[in-house]
């Protein structure tokens, strides 16, 4: 009897241990974020040739043209602190806006592949999100400075990270937005469930 109820202790170690070593191995190895190909950016490209992306960005370019670096990030600051607080102006203005309606209803048609939407104007200002970000101004992180200053056409797919109260793997999809013209007039940031990707690809 003792030997059988060491024989299921040990099958049960066994399997608590095999388990924290899958966890652990999914954890500490991410999709390749080359399974982000050129059709999956070409697909953000056609829902940014909505009218109301352009439109949008082009409005805040003009009312923020002259805004000087000290009211950028006293916004910035106003944005964060909006965040901790139950008074919201800022980010309600900005998520009731046609361009957050509209980057909402395409996160949530992706059935989970989006896990994030955000557009931002000439000086890396939020124009419209799918959901509250950590920040109001992006012009300091690598999403704006390695998009927008460069041109139309760059993309930057920055490097997977591990999203821990999902269990899943994120990487964001950095390019810049630029009118009928071909002029930049800004970025967008969309992140990637990566995880979600690679099972529909099969990987």
């Amino acid at each position: 009897m003792v030997t059988k109820f060491r024989h299921l202790c040990f099958i049960c170690v066994l399997s608590c241990v095999c388990a924290i070593g899958g966890f652990a191995s999914a954890q500490s190895i991410p999709p390749s974020v080359a399974i982000i190909d050129d059709a999956a950016v070409e697909q953000i490209r056609e829902w940014l040739k909505n009218p109301v992306v352009e439109m949008s960005i082009v409005a805040q370019n003009k009312t923020y043209a002259d805004l000087p670096q000290e009211d950028v990030d006293r916004l910035d600051k106003q944005w964060r602190t909006e965040r901790k607080g139950d008074d919201q102006p800022l980010i309600a203005a900005i998520l009731s806006s046609p361009l957050s309606n509209y980057l909402t209803q395409i996160q949530a048609a992706s059935g989970g592949l989006f896990t994030e939407i955000f557009v931002m104007d000439a000086k890396g200002l939020n124009v419209g999100q799918s959901g509250i970000t950590g920040d109001f101004w992006q012009g300091d992180e690598a999403k704006y400075q390695k998009t927008f200053p460069n041109g139309a056409g760059v993309v930057f797919i920055d490097d997977a990270e591990f999203h821990e109260d999902s269990k899943t793997w994120r990487a964001q999809v950095n390019m810049t937005i630029a009118d009928q013209a071909n002029a930049p007039i800004g970025a967008v940031t969309v992140e990637y469930n990566l995880s979600e990707l690679a099972r529909r690809r099969g990987l």
